[in-house]
This record gives C-alpha cells, sequence and structure tokens, in this order.
C-alpha cells in the first residue's frame, strides 16, 4: 500500500512540473486524467503560438517582391522601354550608355558585353545560419539548387558605380518583357525589369531594359568579354 501511495505522489509531482504543458483543463470534472485531451489541447496551443509569432516576426515586403502588374505599371508609366541586343551595342559606343549586367557574379565573370558594368540584383546565400539552411531546403525543393537573395547593397553599388544621370540599358539573362503575349497577358517578369522597376522607384530617368536578354546578346555573336575588366 505504501508503494501504491508513493507512486501516486511522484505522478503527481511529474504532472505539477510539466512546464504548462497540463492545466486545470486537461483534467475531467471527475478529476481522472484525459491524455488524449490534453494532447490536443497542447497541440492547439502551440499553434497558436506559432500563427502568433510568424505574425509578429514576417518580415515586410521589399519593392522588389512586389506584384508584378505592380511594377509593370510603373514601368510602362515611366516609359522604360526595351532595345534588341544590337542597338544596345550601338548605344554603348555611340551615345555613352551603359550596360548594367545585374546578374550573379560568377556568370558576370564567366562572359559579359565589354565595358558592362555589374551589380548583382539578387546574391548567392553565403550564410550557414538555421534560417539559411531552411531556405536552401526550400530552394532545393523547388529544383533551385544555388539559392538566392535580395542584395541589399543593389541601389548604394548602382548610385556608387553608375549614377542617376547615366543612361542605363539593364540586362539580364533572359531579359524578360513589358508586352503583353497569349501566354503572358501581363508581359514577363525578369531580374532585369524587376532591377529597372527599382531604379525609377528611386529616382533615375534614363533606364532602358534588354530584349531578349544577354542570352541573345551571345548566341547574336556580338563582342564578349571573361572575368573582371
Amino acid at each position: 500500500m505504501p508503494t501504491m501511495l508513493a507512486a501516486s505522489s511522484v505522478m503527481n509531482s511529474n504532472l505539477a512540473c510539466s512546464s504548462g504543458i497540463y492545466s486545470c483543463s486537461d483534467f475531467a470534472s471527475s478529476h481522472s486524467w484525459r491524455p488524449i485531451e490534453a494532447a490536443k489541447l497542447h497541440r492547439k496551443r502551440a499553434a497558436s503560438s506559432l500563427r502568433i509569432c510568424c505574425a509578429a516576426t514576417k518580415p515586410a515586403k521589399t519593392p522588389a517582391e512586389e506584384d508584378w502588374r505592380i511594377k509593370r505599371q510603373l514601368l510602362v508609366e515611366k516609359r522604360v522601354r526595351r532595345v534588341d541586343v544590337k542597338e544596345a551595342l550601338r548605344l554603348q559606343k555611340e551615345n555613352s550608355f551603359v550596360i548594367l549586367d545585374v546578374r550573379p557574379e560568377a556568370e558576370f565573370k564567366e562572359a559579359h558585353p565589354p565595358g558592362a558594368i555589374n551589380v548583382q540584383i539578387y546574391r548567392l546565400i553565403k550564410e550557414w545560419t538555421a534560417w539559411d539552411i531552411a531556405r536552401r531546403a526550400a530552394f532545393a525543393f523547388f529544383g533551385i539548387f544555388a539559392g538566392t537573395e535580395e542584395n541589399p547593397e543593389f541601389l548604394q553599388s548602382v548610385d556608387a558605380k553608375v549614377g542617376k544621370d547615366a543612361k542605363i540599358i539593364v540586362a539580364c539573362s533572359t531579359g524578360g518583357t513589358l508586352k503583353p503575349t497569349q501566354n503572358f497577358p501581363d508581359g514577363k517578369q525578369s531580374r532585369s525589369l524587376i532591377a529597372a522597376y527599382l531604379l525609377v522607384l528611386n529616382g533615375y530617368k534614363n533606364v532602358y531594359h534588354l530584349d531578349g536578354g544577354l542570352y541573345t546578346w551571345f548566341k547574336e555573336g556580338l563582342p564578349a568579354v571573361e572575368g573582371e575588366e
């Protein structure tokens, strides 16, 4: 009999010291413990806490993450027009236009137009915090193993290397388009168009984007160099 009382005492002590997982509401009116109900209540409380935590810590949307339709509308209003690769080469040579290559540094070093200036709009995720590892896993789930993140220094770097008075042709790999098509009634977003949006949003007046992207530039056999100049 003493042994049973001791065991009962230990069990009650453990319940009382379970860091708030169980409470008075976890017990039936007859004071008998109901573990299934207690577990359900704990899960409900944990989910509620998680939702509150996520709502409090979720970062605000950046301009680059704005809805494409909003970005496209501003680009159209600011008359950001497209130039094909041959026209871009001519404007660079004859009218002092700057080709702003917004691809990652590694892609820029592989090949780029002579005289182009590289400021990556997205950079590779280099850190290895728990958050970065989780983001890498998310990218891998969608088949994107070289995860990238927005470059927080994009505008400052463009200001330093180019300046707001420059005539800029923004270039990326594929180019994107503002022109509606059957498959893309709102045009098609790209890194160069996102970069153009950020530029006009921050006071740049002479912004163009490279139609067909640098893929077309290289395909047409236009001048290209490797490494850094």
